[in-house]
């Protein structure tokens, strides 16, 4: 994979990044997470937080952030298209890794995702059925802990705010990773005082990306984070290559540009807010 380069041709600006959202679990079965991490530093993403989708990369991701302090953090969470018939008693090992050295940032990512269910409809309402009960049982858990929360949200935008209300857990503590929606349900986000993070798409020329960059200016500053959500979501002008921590330098540049400011102020502010949401050192 070429090594990262600045998109503008104006020179390499110094700043110092957080991608707040990743998967590196490829990477490191590939043998590749060191070469990854070396690109990262060098394009001054100062360290990420690897998310857990299910059992089966939780104790990897924790034996990754254990051999890199400071610049790997963790999460643990059934994604919503991970919900298999064993959800419960995976749910049943979360606090056992709350109790472990070092400590996951936050649980998740959890929440609801209606666009790839199956497309015949006995099957589709099984499925909702499944996510449904273990997006509550780890908004429960998640009340209890009272720690921070990744939600995942595809086309089930409405619902999922609903279950957090019901939920009681703390709205200042809730993060909608790789948010899609438009400047209307920012809204209903940025009221409860809820937080909204930003990938790629960001980047891209599509007209369907348009909507996303209006949220992004809507979004409260304070309450504005970057992510890749590598391998997925390839920032322009990689587009096309799998993701990797590094090009979130390339999100950060097309937010920057969104909000008319400049690229070292968009970065002290969003890294400032992924330590506070995350409390990382």
């Amino acid at each position: 994979m070429a090594r990262f380069s600045p998109s503008s041709g104006e020179g390499f600006v110094s700043v110092k990044l957080i991608d707040s959202h990743c998967h590196l679990e490829k990477a490191a079965k590939a043998g590749e997470l060191e070469s990854v991490l070396e690109r990262a530093l060098a394009a001054g993403v100062q360290s990420c937080i690897t998310v857990g989708t299910g059992l089966k990369d939780w104790e990897l991701y924790r034996s990754i952030a254990e051999k890199h302090p400071g610049r790997v953090h963790w999460t643990v969470g059934i994604h919503p298209g991970c919900v298999e018939d064993t959800w419960a008693d995976e749910i049943k090992a979360i606090p056992s890794y709350f109790a472990t050295d070092p400590l996951p940032v936050a649980l998740g990512e959890i929440g609801l995702d209606y666009f790839h269910l199956p497309k015949f409809p006995d099957e589709a309402v099984e499925v909702r059925s499944r996510q449904t009960a273990a997006f509550k049982a780890q908004l429960e858990l998640a009340y209890q802990l009272d720690c921070p929360v990744i939600v995942h949200s595809r086309n089930a935008f409405a619902d999922c705010v609903r279950m957090i209300d019901e939920s009681g857990v703390d709205w200042r503590k809730v993060v909608f990773h790789c948010f899609v929606e438009g400047p209307e349900s920012l809204a209903i986000l940025r009221d409860r005082g809820g937080w909204a993070s930003f990938t790629g798409i960001v980047s891209y020329k599509a007209k369907n990306a348009d909507p996303v960059r209006a949220s992004a200016r809507a979004q409260d500053p304070a309450r504005l984070m970057v992510e890749t959500d590598a391998p997925y979501l390839t920032p322009e002008p990689h587009r096309g290559r799998p993701n990797e921590p590094a090009y979130v330098r390339h999100v950060a540049e097309a937010l920057a540009r969104e909000l008319d400011m400049p690229l070292e102020t968009l970065a002290e502010l969003t890294t400032a807010n992924t330590r506070r949401f995350f409390m990382l050192p």
